[in-house]
């Protein structure tokens, strides 16, 4: 199509939309048609020309609007949204009849009648409406809500350990609750130190994080190395403005672990089960009593475990398909590797070759297992006094060394109860009914095999029996062979049963 002026196009918008509006609705349809085809419009665009006569929107006379509720109703509107504490429109269209006939009484409004009747006659929307611009002004921005704790502490997940220095800690709490949750009970805040393995334990009376804080305090003091850094998981014990504040005092990187990842600790949790658990058991323990047992038993197993206690470190992991292959170091004690780490000054490793140059581990370990059997008889509740006094006599103790293997497990807190015997049958024995028949067949045939014997009965009765019943079989006859040989070696053995 030829390109035409826009002058012409407006010529052929007047004379066509004059035909447009005479015309009926076929006819119109058909002029639409002609008209999208010579001026190339889009359709849409066709019909508001043609419906308008050809006169565009800018060429329309606007409309004058008259203001109804001036400056006047609005700054009188806006003194009585004030004198009403800021109320929303609905609110205050209710009120302004009672609210304007109270200010005019005691003289603090004095309204002209034309605006008296606007603001009565204004509906809420219309008073929201005007009151917009002074309320745009009075909302403030709400204040920017403070981090929190756990958003200040950067995660660290299993494989952000990269061979720290010592002083790289992660830290866990054990709860010493016996299986139920319910109630008070002792914890032991457990430490343990990514380079060397070292192991500190500490007996807090209750969960609290106040108690979180002197525990790492105390151990800032008595651990061979410095703190750098401390690891945690996301319980509120150590998520919390205490030991946020704590880190920043002594200077100390503080991360966490993921939400119920509880490989993002494995250090410490392999800890709290090869010594924490292996040392208290299972019981509950809860009280003053307890606690300052824990606390002296946990004062000689430190130095048994990290002195004379060798242990693996993992150095690498590798997966090869559906295998993982572990890399472990040699067994070391945790004060043997830090002797021989390059990262401890000299003067702490003199401090430690002293340590270790004064311990028995005799002496040591008969106060771990004298502490056991004290926390044994308060988990039973046999004893609720305060601990011993410390024994200087290991010759007793050495003694029973010769043959403590005899008695099994000797640790006094991982005595198991002894288990009822079980002397009755859980389920009906199916070959009571056949066992008379069974001993015929084995009296005449003695070698007969279970399986062959089993294979007659099925056969006699192919839906009382099933596959898994002959095993059951098989050791009544074995019982019987036993009892029969018994018979021929022994002349008053007594007879074999004549049921199962």
């Amino acid at each position: 199509m030829a390109e035409i002026s826009s002058e012409a196009r407006r010529e052929l918008v007047v004379a066509f939309s004059a035909r447009y509006r005479d015309s009926s609705k076929n006819e119109k349809t058909l002029i639409l048609d002609e008209f999208v085809s010579v001026t190339g419009f889009h359709r849409n665009h066709s019909t508001r020309l043609l419906k308008a006569g050809g006169v565009s929107a800018e060429q329309k006379p606007r409309r004058q609007h008259t203001r109804v509720y001036d400056e006047a109703v609005a700054q009188s509107l806006i003194v009585l949204w004030e004198a009403s504490d800021r109320i929303c429109g609905k609110r205050l269209k209710r009120l302004l009849p009672v609210l304007i006939d109270s200010l005019t009484r005691h003289g603090h409004l004095n309204l002209d009648e034309e605006v008296r009747s606007k603001l009565l006659r204004a509906s809420a929307s219309t008073i929201d409406r005007i009151l917009a611009p002074a309320r745009s002004k009075t909302k403030r921005r709400p204040a920017k809500r403070p981090l929190s704790v756990g958003g200040q502490v950067p995660v660290r997940t299993a494989g952000g350990w990269d061979d720290p220095l010592p002083g790289f800690v992660e830290v866990d709490l054990f709860a010493h609750c016996g299986g139920s949750v319910a109630g008070r009970f002792n914890h032991t805040l457990t430490v343990t130190d990514i380079h060397s393995g070292w192991t500190e334990c500490i007996a807090l009376v209750v969960r609290d994080s106040s108690l979180v804080v002197k525990g790492l305090e105390s151990l800032c003091a008595t651990m061979p190395f410095a703190l750098r850094s401390i690891d945690t998981d996301n319980g509120s014990e150590f998520i919390n403005d205490a030991v946020l504040q704590f880190s920043k005092d002594h200077d100390l990187d503080f991360t966490r672990s993921r939400p119920y990842r509880k490989n993002d600790q494995a250090w410490v949790e392999q800890k709290n089960g090869s010594v924490v658990r292996r040392l208290v058991g299972y019981g509950r323990l809860s009280g003053l009593v307890a606690a300052e047992s824990l606390s002296r038993l946990y004062s000689s197993s430190r130095l048994f475990v990290n002195f004379f206690q060798p242990s693996f470190k993992l150095l690498s992991k590798e997966r090869v398909g559906a295998r993982v292959r572990k890399t472990y170091s040699p067994p070391a004690t945790p004060a043997a590797r830090l002797l021989d780490s390059e990262h401890l000054d000299a003067q702490a490793k003199d401090k430690l070759r002293t340590v270790v140059a004064s311990l028995d581990p005799l002496q040591l370990l008969d106060e771990i297992r004298t502490m056991q059997r004290h926390l044994a008889g308060l988990v039973a509740g046999t004893l609720d006094h305060a601990p011993p006094a410390r024994s200087a006599d290991l010759e007793r103790f050495l003694a029973s060394l010769e043959s403590a293997w005899r008695d099994g497990e000797v640790r006094p807190t991982h005595r198991a109860k002894q288990a009822a015997e079980r002397h009755w049958r859980t389920r009906q024995d199916p070959f009571v009914g056949v066992w008379p028949e069974v001993l015929g067949w084995l009296e005449l045939e003695p070698d007969t095999t279970a399986k062959e014997i089993f294979d007659r009965l099925s056969e006699a009765n192919p839906s009382k029996f099933s596959s898994g019943q002959l095993r059951t079989l098989q050791r009544r006859v074995g019982e019987w062979r036993a009892h029969a040989v018994r018979r021929l070696m022994f002349a008053d053995e007594p007879a074999p049963p004549s049921a199962p």
